[in-house]
């Protein structure tokens, strides 16, 4: 039996999630290690050609993080309610932490989980300000591509899912541009760097002033080397994080999203290029990676990414790379269909195989 062409939009909605997921996971295996070892990883394991030879020191190649985790059972949210539902999306949230199966959860998503599981609604949950981790961005991407043509729903739906468990500003409007980066990046044509960045600004400007200022102020060192950029991100004190030291990037959600975005615009047109650039850095390398993969992967589509590393994707025997594309899929779907024939209530499931 022959399947129908996959859209540009399933495409690109296939893409974001599947280059969140690898991302994840190439990032997953240098975690808060300091820049001189994370660029050792990326110059000669993943620019070498080895990628799969080295994996974290806990888990197999292709485990990834609560960064895929949680976008995952975001979108599967989305096909449980028929539409975006912020209560349904807790819900999935809470239940994951309570299993135990989450794989890193930071403590903001950590504590709106316990305060969910404890009877507190969706929209008095959240970890308040000043943390300001980066937890409700590194999921949000596949929204952007998903309810693209929805100029009020996407950014209602990144927004809300970030207000589930991050109360601070910063948050939301880091959402809002990591959601919108994949938006735009999905779209086909030429990319524009400064249009790109001046558009991701005003939409975070109803959020927060400061995320606005920080994303037009990209726009300086961009063409910079990633050694130059890296020393502009540092001498800027975006890297100062209130939740302890790291070296490298911090998961602070500004320097975060900052250089996922550096990364996506020094190479857009090449999905792999702009991951390794994303780890280089060090510090909170999953979650840059799986920003940074996101946004490219909606740009470039599946057919990017490697398909010997997608084949090794998993969350320890499940939800492999072909279990995260009937997702995206089925969230298509979902997007596409008239709100008022929309029939909520499947529960989205994944057996052990991938």
């Amino acid at each position: 039996m022959s399947h129908p062409e996959p859209t540009r939009f399933e495409d690109a909605l296939t893409g974001a999630v599947l280059g969140l997921a690898l991302g994840d996971a190439l990032g997953f295996v240098v975690e808060a290690a300091p820049s001189e070892v994370a660029g050792e990883y990326a110059r000669d394991v993943l620019r070498a050609g080895r990628a799969g030879a080295r994996h974290h020191p806990h888990f197999p190649f292709g485990q990834y993080s609560d960064d895929t985790q949680l976008a995952r059972e975001l979108l599967a949210s989305i096909v449980d309610a028929g539409g975006w539902s912020p209560g349904r999306f807790g819900a999935r949230l809470a239940a994951l932490v309570l299993a135990g199966a989450d794989v890193g959860a930071g403590p903001g998503t950590r504590g709106a989980a316990n305060r969910l599981l404890l009877g507190a609604p969706w929209t008095h949950a959240a970890t308040p300000a000043p943390y300001a981790g980066n937890g409700s961005a590194m999921r949000v991407a596949p929204i952007g591509v998903l309810y693209d043509g929805q100029e009020s729903r996407w950014r209602e739906c990144a927004l809300e899912q970030s207000r589930v468990t991050h109360g601070d500003p910063r948050c939301a409007a880091a959402a809002v541009v990591v959601a919108g980066a994949a938006r735009l990046a999905g779209r086909p044509g030429r990319l524009e760097p400064g249009a790109f960045l001046d558009q991701l600004a005003g939409w975070a400007e109803a959020e927060d002033a400061g995320m606005a200022r920080a994303v037009c102020g990209l726009g300086a060192w961009q063409a910079l080397s990633p050694a130059a950029a890296a020393a502009r991100l540092h001498a800027s004190g975006l890297c100062a994080a209130p939740t302890g030291a790291w070296r490298g990037v911090s998961p602070y959600v500004v320097p975060s999203v900052l250089w996922s975005l550096y990364a996506f615009l020094r190479s857009p047109d090449d999905w792999w290029e702009a991951v390794c650039t994303a780890v280089e850095i060090g510090g909170d390398t999953d979650t840059m990676a799986a920003m940074t993969g996101a946004i490219a992967g909606a740009r470039n589509g599946p057919s990017a990414l490697p398909g010997a590393l997608l084949a090794a994707l998993t969350d320890r025997g499940r939800w492999g790379a072909e279990a995260l594309a009937r997702l995206a899929l089925r969230c298509a779907a979902v997007a596409r269909r008239p709100l008022d024939t929309v029939e909520p209530g499947v529960i989205v499931a994944e057996s052990t195989r991938s």
